[in-house]
């Protein structure tokens, strides 16, 4: 009897705590909700988780060929604009060497170990290249925007503008295909820049017998909004 008088207790005083609970946990809900909810892209703004940037690094004497990939940082592109169509601005310190990915998309066979990546990477990124400490960001400014109809399915845009990389900027001319998929217009074009115009040194070692071509060839792979998120 004294045993069952015992638990009746403890039940009649851990009952307001357990009706607590749910309400508790109701109230943290919808913040955990909002925090995963992905932000509504505007038209034109560049979906930043889609979109990536890849670069082909050439090879010099006994040196290796590379492939990059890269985020941007933000941009928008009104592709409805004929003059001061946008800006995209690329996060430098994203940059990555002989990722899988960046291999595969920029036709390179064969994968690279993590310490090689590693310091291919160091040395990319660091004062003797990119030096991403004082240059973190890179720039294109879009004077204007040409729009080429083809017969085929995806017709070819032309961007024309400013190019700012390691602090010195260049005339830069890209033409990218454009296809338009779910509320989204996907861009794939690409252009090649030397090192040398923006102020770099392309590496080399062991007396210049190893080192990288002073050409980049790069790709950019873009996904822009139409419309905001969830709108039909």
């Amino acid at each position: 009897m004294l045993s069952q008088r015992f638990l009746l207790l403890v039940v009649i005083a851990l009952a307001p705590l357990a009706a607590r609970l749910p309400a508790a946990v109701g109230q943290e809900q919808p913040a955990v909700a909002r925090a995963a909810k992905k932000p509504a892209l505007k038209p034109g703004q560049i979906d930043l988780e889609k979109s990536r940037i890849y670069v082909r690094v050439g090879k010099k004497g006994l040196g290796h060929e590379h492939g990059v990939e890269g985020k941007i940082k933000s941009g928008t592109i009104d592709l409805n604009a004929g003059k001061n169509a946008g800006e995209i601005e690329f996060d430098m310190a994203s940059f990555l060497a002989d990722t899988d990915e960046a291999r595969k998309y920029v036709e390179l066979k064969g994968t690279t170990g993590e310490s090689t990546r590693d310091k291919v990477t160091e040395t990319m990124l660091g004062a003797a290249v990119l030096d991403v400490e004082q240059f973190p960001t890179a720039t294109f400014k879009i004077k204007s925007r040409e729009l080429k109809k083809t017969k085929t399915a995806a017709d070819t845009i032309v961007l024309k503008g400013d190019f700012t990389l390691h602090g010195q900027s260049q005339p830069l001319t890209v033409e990218a295909q454009i296809e338009k998929k779910d509320g989204q217009s996907h861009l794939r074009g690409e252009f090649t820049i030397l090192q040398s115009d923006f102020g770099m040194t392309p590496y080399k070692a062991a007396l210049g017998t190893v080192g990288v071509a002073d050409e980049l060839k790069i790709w950019g792979d873009l996904w822009i909004a139409e419309k905001a998120d969830g709108k039909k």
